[in-house]
């Protein structure tokens, strides 16, 4: 539950701050790019130090930290609303402050199952925390966008907070043990574990493969979403509540790849699953340009779109996380995680920037174009790589240092 009610938080807050910019301080397209941009770059600055401090922590307190942390920081956001004093300076502050609590949040998450489950359980147990995601996917964008458009910016803000604080609550009352990896007698400093972290994943091809794969992604999609957030409500004229149902439709289709991907990879093999299902999600939003806001069909197709999206990306990420916690030693679970995260998702600053400058110079429907075609560099990555030759059994781990 308290799973479901931060992934609940974050998927409202990611829709919330970037419309309360749109719609109430009508920011631009270069300035909602870095407003996105900010609340990214935690992601660069603090993955690998999350990552070291995670291997030597219970995972169940970081999290627990992160989403008192979060909570606080989004009832910032409706005290300013609700007073009139809230600011794209102000907004640009919380937002850098809630995506540095994600990191720490998201690396103890990822590295939690490790430590609860066996790891010829690891394919089905993440199946399971990503089916919770996916139900959060289901409900918060579209509770965002209707929070925003109908109610008030400040019970907006106040919503994601609640989750935030329901999701404290919730792992807090967690007493099962947790599996924490025993600390090496003479703990090296922080930076050199950074340095064990990313040493281990630059030496492994599979893990390597991940990085650069996610990397396309990453990028690719921070530059899309940028334009779309803006495509839908300035070119498509769709209100904030029918914004917030298209980005939702994702979750239904992400539910049903939760479901369906520890099986589809035991029978077609986990490389198969992770290129072609990229192939197919990633690829649907190649037909977003060419709708229009006077077609009956518009809004239909977008819900498609976001649905084949969900289901594609959510069989990629059930499948590619299983397989880098299978091939980690357990002392590494955090710091691999982290590295990973760090060069894939710490890109995704720089495409935030990108997707605005497209949408400012090229026009957003050139613009929405050019980012969804980029996105089909992370199925050709990996189908250039060692993850594409991956069978139906996951492969076993590699060796490494242990310690926190």
């Amino acid at each position: 539950m308290g799973q479901t009610a931060s992934q609940l938080g974050e998927h409202a807050s990611l829709v919330i701050l970037p419309l309360l910019a749109v719609l109430t301080l009508d920011a631009s397209a270069g300035r909602l790019g870095v407003l996105r941009a900010v609340g990214q770059a935690p992601i660069l600055l603090l993955s690998l130090f999350a990552g070291a401090w995670v291997d030597g922590w219970r995972t169940r307190t970081t999290m627990v930290l992160a989403d008192a942390g979060r909570a606080l920081a989004l009832g910032a956001v409706a005290l300013a609303c609700l007073f009139g004093r809230l600011g794209m300076p102000g907004l640009f502050v919380l937002a850098f402050a809630v995506g540095a609590l994600s990191v720490f949040f998201d690396v103890a998450y990822q590295a939690s199952l490790v430590r609860l489950v066996e790891r010829d359980r690891l394919l089905r147990g993440n199946s399971a925390l990503e089916g919770s995601r996916s139900a959060a996917q289901i409900g918060g964008p579209a509770l965002g966008g209707a929070l925003v458009s109908l109610l008030s910016a400040p019970v907006a803000a106040a919503s994601g907070a609640l989750f935030f604080a329901l999701s404290f609550l919730s792992i807090r009352r967690i007493r099962r043990a947790e599996a924490v990896p025993k600390r090496r007698e003479h703990l090296p400093g922080i930076g050199h574990r950074i340095h064990e972290g990313l040493r281990f994943v630059a030496r492994d091809r599979v893990l390597r493969a991940v990085c650069l794969a996610s990397a396309a992604f990453q990028f690719s999609f921070a530059a899309m979403m940028t334009v779309y957030l803006l495509f839908l409500p300035r070119e498509l004229h769709l209100s904030g509540t029918v914004v917030g149902l298209a980005l939702a439709a994702a979750g239904p289709g992400a539910l049903l790849g939760s479901l369906l991907a520890a099986r589809v990879a035991r029978r077609f093999g986990h490389g198969a699953v992770l290129v072609c299902a990229a192939a197919l999600g990633d690829g649907m939003f190649l037909c977003v340009p060419a709708l229009h806001g006077s077609s009956a069909a518009t809004v239909p197709a977008l819900l498609v779109v976001g649905f084949v999206f969900g289901f594609g990306g959510q069989l990629v990420n059930v499948t590619i996380m299983a397989v880098r916690q299978a091939v980690t030693p357990d002392g590494m679970q955090g710091r691999v995680a982290a590295t990973i995260t760090f060069a894939g998702m710490g890109l995704a600053p720089l495409g935030s920037l990108f997707g605005g400058f497209l949408a400012g110079e090229w026009g957003l429907r050139t613009g929405l174009l050019v980012a969804a075609a980029s996105m089909m560099l992370s199925p050709v990555v990996m189908a250039l790589s060692p993850l594409a030759r991956l069978g139906r059994e996951l492969p076993a781990p590699r060796g490494g240092p242990t310690g926190g």
